[in-house]
């Protein structure tokens, strides 16, 4: 376990509930799915597992909100932002121009049409964190974007990961869910602290999803694949199973640091009660 224990919000329907009415609504406007499985899992679900203190009454939107994440990120992962550039805006249009304008028209994507029913159901709940909570999710789409680009050292290639793994989306989603603030003094620190943690995470995406990666690269003809397992390849002159092997080594290491600083954040007065239930997330 490595020092990080599982914990799961006891509520298994309301997330559900969200993430299939998130996929229905994508089916009808955007395009239809097949063999889509998302977030939900048996017995785990991802945002069960990962806003395990979610308030009940804003787990069904975040479950919607992640499945649309979830759904637009994997159609964002075949943008090529140098060679098309005017596709990747129009697709980009819906979080890159007026995140909270709430009007659409026989113009709008079908994408911002989802959006801002997000938008609309957060803002009922607590309008105050999902303006924040939709701010950061703009920014981590467009920032995310920019930066899937071919790294050949870890060194380049592990900040780029941890924006595109949703540290800043999942800023807004654990501020909403839990109903957090985080005093503007502390911001840039909690942005810090959390920082190995992201890298953690995202590199055990890239292992678990490298052959899946590896295999649509391929097929859309990129001589490159934004995944820590290439990146080491080419980096140290390895094999993939070598190479797989630092990764796992690489995400121990991450972890470790995140497990000490969660420990150390406990016993630091200094910070104010607010760090309180973010420690509590890997307890």
């Amino acid at each position: 376990m490595n020092g990080i224990t599982i914990r799961i919000h006891e509520d298994p329907i309301k997330e559900i509930q969200g993430t299939l009415r998130a996929q229905k609504d994508w089916s009808e406007y955007v395009q239809p799915l097949q063999n889509y499985h998302g977030g939900l899992g048996d017995p785990y679900s991802f945002m069960r597992i990962t806003v395990p203190e979610c308030l009940p009454e804003r787990l069904e939107i975040l479950g919607y909100a992640n499945e649309f994440a979830f759904l637009y990120d994997d159609n964002a992962e075949n943008l090529d932002t140098n060679s098309n550039p005017d596709e990747s805006a129009r697709f980009l249009e819906p979080f890159d121009q007026g995140i909270l304008n709430q009007r659409v028209d026989l113009h709008s994507r079908p994408e911002k049409r989802l959006q801002v029913q997000v938008l609309s159901e957060m803002m009922a709940i607590d309008s105050a964190r999902a303006v924040t909570a939709m701010k950061a999710w703009g920014e981590f789409v467009c920032s995310a974007a920019r930066c899937r680009a071919p790294f050949t050292s870890m060194k380049e290639y592990v900040p780029a990961r941890i924006i595109d793994a949703g540290e800043l989306i999942w800023f807004g989603f654990l501020t909403f869910g839990m109903a957090l603030t985080i005093p503007d003094e502390e911001l840039e620190l909690c942005t810090q602290l959390a920082k190995p943690g992201y890298a953690a995470l995202g590199l055990t995406n890239d292992l678990y999803s490298w052959e899946k990666e590896r295999r649509a690269a391929e097929q859309a003809g990129k001589d490159y694949v934004f995944n820590a397992v290439w990146v080491i390849t080419k980096e140290r002159s390895t094999s993939e199973e070598e190479a797989k092997m630092i990764c796992r080594e690489e995400i121990t290491k991450y972890i470790s640091q995140y497990c000490h600083t969660v420990e150390e954040i406990r016993v630091d007065t200094s910070l104010s009660r607010t760090f309180e239930p973010i420690s509590k997330l890997s307890s």
